[in-house]
Parts: C-alpha cells; sequence; structure tokens
C-alpha cells in the first residue's frame, strides 16, 4: 500500500506537473535518463514511463493513446470498489433503521448541509452520482469548460450511464463553438442530451429528483447540498422549465434562425444593452469574453446604423426587434 508523499507532495501513484512536464520531455525527445526520474517516481507508477530494455540507463514514454485507457481502468476500478463498500456499510446499518423509525428523516437538520473545499464538494458529488439510479440533471454556466475539468467527469458520467441512467445537462450557448466539450459528449455511451440557452443560472447538480448541490460563494470553494424534498423539486421544476426553452446542442444540434438580419446572440445583447449594462457585465452574463461581446455589439449597431452607444440604445426600442424575438420564441414548437 502506498502511503508515502514524494517531494512534490503527493502520492507515488498520483500525478504531478513536474512528472507530466517530464513525461511532455519523453515524448518529444523519445527517452529520458532513468535518473530524471528519480524524482517523480509517479510517472512509473502510474505506467507514463518504462524500461529501455536496450539501454537500462533509460527510461521510455508510453503513448498517451495506450496510458489513458489504462488509467481510467484504473479509476472505473476505485468506483466498483466504493461500489462494494456501499453496499456493505448499507447491509450493516439495515438493522438499525429500525431503532430510527420512530424519528423524523430531517430531525437532525441533515437535509441541507455546507460543504467546504473542492475535493470534499467534488467527493460529495462523486458519491451521490454512485448512489443515482435515474438521471443527472446539470447547469454548467461560463461557456467552455476546461478539458480538466472534462476529463475528471467522464468515467464517473460514463459509470452512470452504463447503470441505465440518464444525462441531461444545459450550457450557455457559447459552449456550441467548443470542440472539447462535443467531443466529451460524444464519447459517451448511454442517454445524454446537451441544450444551451443564452444565460443560465449558476452551476447547479441534480441526482434522481432527490439530491441538489449549488454553489454557495462566488469562487464555489463551498457549496450547499440539499436533500429538502420542497426545495429540490423546486430547483428540478426549474431546470424543466429552462429546458422546454433551451436549444438542442446534442445528439441532434437545432440552430436559432436570424431574424432582420439580427443573430439570435445580437438579440441576446440587445436585450442586454436596454437593461444598461456595460460592455463587460454583458460578456460575463452570456458567457463571452469582452472583445467578442464588443464585436457583437458593434456588429448590432451596424446593422442598426447607430453611431453612439446612446443611440444605439434608442434604435434598439424602437425598432421592435426584442418583441419579434419574444414572437419568435413562443411560437417556436418545444423540442
Amino acid at each position: 500500500m502506498s502511503t508515502v508523499h514524494e517531494v512534490h507532495g503527493h502520492r507515488a501513484d498520483e500525478l504531478c506537473e513536474a512528472g507530466l512536464d517530464l513525461y511532455a520531455r519523453a515524448l518529444r525527445e523519445g527517452r529520458v535518463r532513468r535518473e530524471d526520474a528519480d524524482s517523480v517516481p509517479c510517472l512509473i507508477n502510474s505506467g507514463l514511463l518504462q524500461p529501455d530494455l536496450d539501454d537500462i540507463r533509460s527510461l521510455l514514454p508510453v503513448a498517451p493513446a495506450v496510458a489513458l485507457p489504462r488509467l481510467l481502468r484504473g479509476i472505473a476500478s476505485d468506483i466498483a470498489h466504493q461500489r462494494n463498500r456501499e453496499a456493505r456499510l448499507t447491509e450493516v446499518f439495515e438493522p438499525l433503521f429500525a431503532l430510527s423509525a420512530r424519528h423524523s428523516p430531517y430531525t437532525h437538520g441533515l437535509e441541507v448541509g455546507l460543504l467546504s473545499g473542492f475535493d470534499h464538494i467534488n467527493a460529495s458529488i462523486g458519491q451521490a452520482m454512485i448512489e443515482a439510479c435515474q438521471e443527472v440533471l446539470t447547469i454548467q454556466p461560463g461557456g467552455k469548460r476546461p478539458l480538466e475539468a472534462l476529463t475528471i467527469a467522464l468515467p464517473r458520467e460514463q459509470e452512470m450511464l452504463s447503470r441505465g441512467c440518464r444525462m441531461r445537462t444545459l450550457y450557455q450557448h457559447t459552449t456550441r463553438y467548443d470542440p472539447a466539450v462535443l467531443a466529451h459528449y460524444e464519447s459517451l455511451e448511454g442517454d445524454v442530451e446537451v441544450r444551451t440557452l443564452d444565460e443560465v443560472p449558476e452551476r447547479l447538480v441534480i441526482l434522481d429528483r432527490t439530491v441538489a448541490f449549488i454553489p454557495a460563494n462566488a469562487d464555489r470553494t463551498l457549496a450547499v447540498e440539499m436533500r429538502h424534498p420542497p426545495l429540490v423539486t423546486y430547483l428540478a421544476t426549474n431546470f424543466d422549465r429552462l429546458w422546454r426553452l433551451a436549444t438542442p446542442m446534442y445528439p441532434q444540434a437545432a440552430q436559432q434562425p436570424t431574424l432582420n438580419g439580427i443573430t439570435p446572440r445580437q438579440h441576446a445583447i440587445a436585450s442586454l444593452l436596454i437593461e444598461g449594462l456595460t460592455d463587460a457585465a454583458i460578456a460575463e452574463r452570456l458567457g463571452l469574453n469582452i472583445r467578442t461581446a464588443r464585436v457583437h455589439i458593434a456588429k448590432l449597431a451596424a446593422t442598426l446604423g447607430s453611431e453612439s452607444r446612446a443611440q444605439l440604445g434608442y434604435l434598439i426600442a424602437e425598432s421592435g426587434i426584442l418583441k419579434q424575438a419574444d414572437q419568435r420564441d413562443r411560437a417556436q414548437p418545444e423540442p
């Protein structure tokens, strides 16, 4: 059993930035010296480097296409181990339930709890995903998702889908142009659907409509776990309403039509301009970078013939484009 922490402050069977840098160098150069890997044993323990049979002083890199599936299989094995542990704990606790049957399940205030730290939050969500048997509903704001986050999510999402669960995810429209997100969902096998909106609320995870997770602060280092049925039902109902308004992205994409030369993105920006929002606030609300938001604002101004920001707001109101877009959305059949 590996419990020794190495010089980089992690277990020997985990990867670190220094180890990944050396692995990248080995891929570029074809090999590295054995002594170069002494301080990063995670490379050998993870199977990313292997001895060179022709030169015992060297190590050869294992191709990423071979190494990654091996590592993912190890994660799947860990998940299976946790499920076995879950079954054993359930068996142990079963006779204890009768002792507390006279108490309300919420007597001790466990229906709402505060989680602190990314590791604790991710572990709690991961455990809830292991327990789920029907569906996972998620809202992912902010446009693109980091590749690292997608890689971490892949095995536990596939494990859920393999058990017959379904997955429904809402993103902002900017995610439609992220090839990494599309590739992520194309790699999953099971009942998966993704839709997008101009704006979505903060991050949300709902499992089997019995437990929900939401952020509790701006940097998401705190989260609230809810198992109170009225609260979870409320959140799930709002998800369903947003889902009906959203545009399909995967497995079949649907595009909103341009109306009188104004694109759906420009309609969304026009509505925020009318609210008096700054360029930065508009970019944040729509999951754009500020430069892209300003490009769309300039195109909208050119289409409407505006020469100033103040005139643009007036022309938006006079043009009636927001009313036309609202009528179009109400007339659009539910996807």
